[in-house]
C-alpha cells in the first residue's frame, strides 16, 4: 500500500510538471521555433522514458547494483572526465557539464550521484559498526571530495553541494560522533567562502542575493523578475495560464525558475500544497527506509531522497530569494554572447 501511495504522489508531482512546463513555454516556444508545444512534447517524450525505465528498474533486484558498485562508480568517474574534453563535452549555461545526444543532452555529474550513493550505501552496510570513528569515514569522504573536485573543474557548483549534503545526510544517520561533524562543516564552510572568493561571478551571485537591485540588468536580474513573478499570485494565484511574467519578461521560465510561474498562477496556497505533497512524498519514502530489512537498502533510499529533498529545497529556496542564484543567469549568458 506505501508503495502505490510513492508511486501515486510521484505521477502526481509529475503530471503538475508538465502542466506547468506548457504553461510556462509555450508563449517562448511559440518566438523561438513557431511551435507553442515545442517544450512540452519533448517533455512528454523525457517523461515516457523515465516511466518505462521505472518499470524496468523496478524488477530488477538493487542487490546487482551493490555487486557491482565499484565498477558502477569508476564508470561514472571515466564520464566525468570525458565530460571535460572540449569537443566532447558541451558547454551549457557557462559549464561544461553535458554530453549532446542529439535529441537530448546528458548530464554525466547526475549519473555520479546515484552511483556515489549506491557506492556509499555499500560502504556503509559492511562498516555500519565501525563508523563510531573518523577513520572508518575516511574513504567515503574521500571518494565524496574527488567527485565534487571533478563536478567543479566543470563548473557546476549547485550539484557538487547537492551531492556532498546527499552523502553528510546518509552519514548522519550512522552511529558517526557528531562533534566530527563540526569539524567537517568547519572545513566544508571554509572551503567554499574560499571559492566564492576566488571566483567573481560566484561573488556577484551572493551581492545579488543580498541586494539583486544593485545590478537589476546583470546579476540581480534573474530574481528581480521572479519577485516580480510570485507577488501578484497572492492567495490563490491569477489562474492557470495566465501569467504574466513567462511573456518575456522572466527568461526561459520553463526551466530552472518554473516554481515562480506557478506561484504566480496557484499564488501561497498552490505552492503550499505542492511542497506538502513533496514532503509527504519525502516522508513516506524514509519511512519505507525503515522497513527494509538490508542495511544497503535503506541507506540507497535515505541517499536517492536526499539528493531529490536537497535539490528541490535549493530551486524553491533560488526562486523565492532565500538562497543565491546556483547558476549564471539568463542577462549574464547574452552579455557573454554578445
Amino acid at each position: 500500500m506505501k508503495n502505490k501511495r510513492i508511486l501515486f504522489m510521484v505521477l502526481s508531482i509529475t503530471g503538475i510538471g508538465l502542466m506547468m512546463v506548457y504553461s510556462a513555454s509555450h508563449i517562448w516556444a511559440q518566438y523561438r521555433f513557431d511551435d507553442s508545444y515545442y517544450f512540452i512534447k519533448r517533455q512528454m517524450i523525457f517523461v515516457t522514458i523515465g516511466l518505462l525505465c521505472m518499470a524496468v528498474f523496478a524488477k530488477i533486484d538493487y542487490h546487482l547494483y551493490q555487486r557491482h558498485c565499484v565498477k558502477i562508480l569508476l564508470f561514472s568517474f571515466f564520464l566525468m572526465i570525458l565530460v571535460l574534453i572540449p569537443g566532447i563535452g558541451v558547454v551549457r549555461g557557462g559549464s561544461r557539464s553535458w554530453f549532446n545526444l542529439g535529441l537530448f543532452a546528458l548530464q554525466p555529474s547526475e549519473i555520479f550521484k546515484i552511483a556515489l550513493i549506491i557506492y556509499v550505501s555499500d560502504y556503509i552496510s559492511h562498516h555500519y559498526h565501525q563508523m563510531k570513528k573518523l577513520k572508518s569515514c575516511i574513504k567515503p569522504l574521500l571518494v565524496t571530495l574527488l567527485g565534487f573536485i571533478m563536478i567543479m573543474l566543470q563548473p557546476d557548483f549547485g550539484s557538487g553541494v547537492v551531492m556532498c549534503c546527499a552523502v553528510v545526510v546518509m552519514i548522519i544517520v550512522t552511529p558517526f560522533p557528531f562533534r566530527y561533524f563540526m569539524i567537517l562543516g568547519g572545513i566544508g564552510i571554509g572551503g567554499i567562502v574560499m571559492m566564492i572568493l576566488t571566483a567573481s561571478y560566484r561573488m556577484k551571485r551572493i551581492l545579488a542575493f543580498l541586494d539583486p537591485f544593485q545590478d537589476p540588468l546583470g546579476s540581480g536580474f534573474q530574481m528581480i523578475q521572479s519577485l516580480y513573478a510570485i507577488a501578484p499570485g497572492g492567495l490563490l494565484g491569477v489562474g492557470f495560464d495566465n501569467s504574466i511574467q513567462k511573456h518575456f519578461y522572466l527568461p526561459e521560465p520553463q526551466t530552472d525558475f518554473i516554481f515562480a510561474i506557478y506561484l504566480e498562477e496557484f499564488g501561497l496556497i498552490g505552492g503550499v500544497l505542492l511542497i506538502l505533497l513533496y514532503a509527504s512524498l519525502f516522508i513516506h519514502c524514509l519511512n519505507l527506509s525503515k522497513k527494509i530489512d538490508d542495511i544497503f537498502g535503506s541507506f540507497m533510499i535515505i541517499g536517492i531522497v536526499s539528493v531529490i529533498g536537497i535539490q528541490t529545497l535549493i530551486n524553491l529556496g533560488v526562486v523565492v530569494g532565500l538562497f543565491p542564484v546556483t547558476g549564471e543567469t539568463m542577462m549574464m549568458r547574452i552579455r557573454k554572447i554578445n
